[in-house]
């Protein structure tokens, strides 16, 4: 697994052995970020000077992907303790521990935010149902900027029932993986 474009690219991210962390696949993600990149929902660049929250980070490469390609800064929330320990290998190999806050949390139970973020991403176990809860509690627990840009991957026949607060704008598939861009509008 890469850092598929930026400042990193082509550089390798290590993942844990076992079960504990699905990492996205590198055509999956890419496409994902060359939505981003070309203004799809409204921003220019969705990852340039973004804040960003990595949330079930896993081997973090959303969000390291994201600060490859200019974000400003990125948290990452991660319960599992050897996930969490490679996470931190991959931010230190990329140089980025200054720009990057490795959170031993849950998403769906994640402590107060120390300030929102304008880009959020979740992936979270597939067909577990954790999506909803965990978008509402990060709202709750002031993550989400107004007006945020949320991308929640899912199994392609999982569904997603947004809560209060969120609108989702698209669905798209990839292989075994769906990513849903949903806009976040604080009441």
């Amino acid at each position: 697994m890469r850092i598929i474009a930026g400042r990193h690219r082509g550089r390798k991210l290590a993942a844990p052995e076992g079960a504990a962390v699905r990492p996205t696949g590198e055509r999956a993600r890419e496409a994902l970020f060359d939505i981003l990149a070309h203004g799809r929902f409204g921003e220019d660049d969705a990852c340039r000077d973004a804040m960003v929250l990595d949330a079930f980070a896993g081997t973090g490469a959303f969000g390291l992907e994201a600060l490859s390609r200019g974000a400003r800064h990125a948290s990452f929330m991660e319960k599992d303790r050897a996930a969490r320990d490679t996470l931190k290998k991959n931010a230190a190999a990329l140089g980025e521990t200054q720009r990057a806050a490795i959170l031993a949390a849950d998403a769906t139970r994640p402590p107060r935010a120390s300030g929102p973020c304008t880009l959020a991403f979740l992936d979270p176990p597939y067909r577990e149902g954790l999506a909803a809860p965990a978008l509402d509690a990060l709202a709750k627990a002031g993550w989400l900027a107004d007006s945020a840009l949320v991308i929640a991957e899912m199994a392609a026949r999982d569904t997603l029932d947004p809560p209060e607060g969120f609108t989702l704008l698209e669905e798209r598939r990839y292989g075994a993986a769906k990513f849903a861009f949903l806009r976040y509008m604080d009441k």
